[in-house]
């Protein structure tokens, strides 16, 4: 407990140190608007799986789910982690990450997306604090960019796959880098940890929340402001100027949620983009939410199958997930995290479908298939992926991958790397 207690006290003193010498952000390059599902003579479809503890990522055939190939997205670790034991600062993070976000285990990928070419793969790798894009002919590494702070998470591809949004957990900033050359063309401030980025309105705007110190053993709803800022906000993409920011806590206590986190975690949008559906820090369901008003127009709650477990024990908080919505805008699939289940919720009525239960497979992504039939699971704690109907609500295929999956990802591979890979 003394260890856990000082990691924290390290992580909150350097959050607090990197916000006040937060930058301006500069202008960002112009937004170049386009359309992902154009693809060239010689690139196929393919399923992106990041297997966290592993540093690899499987790459699927999205209609087989049969692997294709497997990418280690850390060629260097060697030199990486020479660099940060000599490092005092550096090292102490690195182990604070590896026990109190890791689970006792490095993160070596988080997030990752395939250059619309279909040449590269561009990869968030926490414990290393950067983002990289590897070539996936050489399976060397084109480009290394480092984050401010300590940590890298979750990122964002535009549109037209020209550029990408990476949140820095203890800097409170998300950088946009161009894909081409990983040069940073823009930032933006956040809350405490930036988390989710979706590009929105064609490219020209960012969605974007953050999620506070989900780290703090203070789990305890009157302890809930303690956890840093919170924020769920829109980004102009091309000047990096924040348009507007959501007041969560005035519009969860109106509808009753006065308890509720204001940490959003996974989120999705109506095809219309006008309705946003997220999840919450400790909330056994999701809410919607009118992006014109800004109120919850409703909640979904979901069984809660571990009533008694301590909500210090949710891992980073997530009593949830993971959430989709399908192309047609009928149906969301939601990842019940510390319930091991996942299940298919009509948006209409909010009616849920069958529980798909895997025991301890703590379900924490989910990603709509291309054609929109099916809905992709990643069950971390069992080391597999699952395809679950959005008509049927059930599971339609479960493979094996890498240890510790968590993102899963459409994109794209040129057909002549496929027999390499």
């Amino acid at each position: 407990m003394r260890l856990r207690t000082g990691l924290i006290a390290l992580l909150t003193a350097a959050a607090v140190a990197t916000t006040t010498m937060l930058a301006a952000p500069p202008a960002s390059a112009e937004d170049t608007r386009g359309a992902r599902e154009r693809r060239g003579d010689g690139v196929r479809r393919a399923v992106f799986v990041g297997n966290n503890w592993d540093g690899t990522a499987d790459i699927l055939d999205p209609a087989t789910f049969r692997r294709l190939g497997r990418i280690d997205v850390v060629p260097d670790k060697a030199q990486r982690i020479q660099e940060i034991a000599t490092n005092p600062y550096r090292f102490a993070y690195f182990l604070a990450i590896r026990a109190l976000i890791g689970e006792g285990h490095d993160q070596l990928v988080d997030d990752m997306y395939s250059s619309n070419d279909g040449r590269m793969l561009i990869v968030s790798r926490p414990s290393f604090a950067d983002v990289v894009a590897i070539d996936l002919r050489t399976k060397k590494i084109v480009w290394r960019f480092e984050v401010d702070g300590v940590r890298s998470d979750h990122m964002a591809l535009s549109p037209d796959g020209r550029r990408v949004a990476v949140s820095a957990s203890t800097g409170n900033v998300v950088h946009v880098l161009r894909v081409a050359d990983g040069a940073e063309v823009g930032r933006f401030p956040s809350g405490g940890s930036p988390h989710e980025n979706i590009f929105i309105d064609g490219g020209k705007r960012i969605l974007h929340a953050s999620i506070g110190m989900v780290y703090s053993p203070l789990d305890d709803p009157a302890l809930d402001p303690t956890k840093q800022e919170r924020v769920l906000q829109i980004v102009n993409a091309k000047t990096m100027e924040i348009e507007r920011s959501y007041d969560l806590r005035a519009a969860l206590d109106e509808v009753g949620l006065t308890d509720t986190s204001t940490a959003v975690r996974p989120m999705t949008l109506s095809p219309d983009e006008q309705t946003f559906y997220f999840q919450l820090s400790f909330l056994h369901g999701f809410v919607e939410m009118d992006r014109a008003t800004g109120r919850i127009t409703r909640v979904k709650h979901l069984p809660n199958l571990v009533p008694d477990m301590p909500r210090e024990q949710y891992v980073l908080d997530s009593a949830h997930h993971g959430i989709a919505m399908n192309p047609a805008g009928t149906k969301l699939c939601v990842a019940g995290t510390m319930s091991d289940y996942a299940t298919v919720v009509d948006a209409d009525t909010f009616e849920r479908g069958p529980l798909q239960k895997v025991q301890d497979g703590k379900p924490y992504w989910v990603t709509p298939s291309w054609d929109g039939r099916t809905c992709y699971i990643s069950w971390s704690g069992t080391d597999q992926v699952a395809k679950i109907s959005y008509r049927t609500g059930r599971v339609v295929t479960t493979v094996p991958v890498g240890d510790h999956p968590q993102r899963v990802r459409n994109g794209w591979v040129r057909k002549d790397l496929v027999p390499t890979l």
